[in-house]
């Protein structure tokens, strides 16, 4: 793990949160002390993950570290790339404008709905007969 000065952001989606740590060095991006490749299985989600050093052209500048907890695959790539964009805004304010148009600086709030006492889900209700 990388050590010395670093940027820090935080990033939420559903019930994930992601702590992530920018370091100046080599391009390795590891999340909970695993190769970000091993952690996310499937390419898209690595994507994603990746997306906010794609979109400001700095792959091999910064060596990043996350962690990682709750929620599931897609909530924990959309809450490292969030973070990983908050991370990028702190390290240099000219990004702004490069993340701001890619959106990845939104936070997305869709989360689950909770269930309702006399419903089977959230909102599913038993079905109605009427004769």
């Amino acid at each position: 793990m990388a050590t010395g000065k670093y940027y820090e952001g935080v990033g939420r989606r559903k019930s994930a949160v992601a702590r992530v740590r920018l370091f100046a060095g080599s391009g390795a991006f590891t999340v909970n002390a695993k190769s970000v490749n091993d952690y996310f299985h499937l390419t898209a989600l690595v994507n994603q993950a990746q997306d906010p050093l794609r979109a400001t052209q700095n792959e091999a500048r910064f060596t990043v570290s996350a962690l990682v907890k709750g929620g599931g695959p897609v909530g924990q790539a959309d809450a490292v790339s969030l973070g990983l964009a908050r991370a990028l805004l702190a390290a240099d304010t000219s990004f702004k404008s490069a993340l701001r148009k890619a959106g990845l600086l939104t936070r997305d709030p869709r989360e689950k709905e909770r269930k309702k006492p006399g419903l089977k889900k959230a909102r599913k209700a038993k079905q109605y007969t009427k004769r």
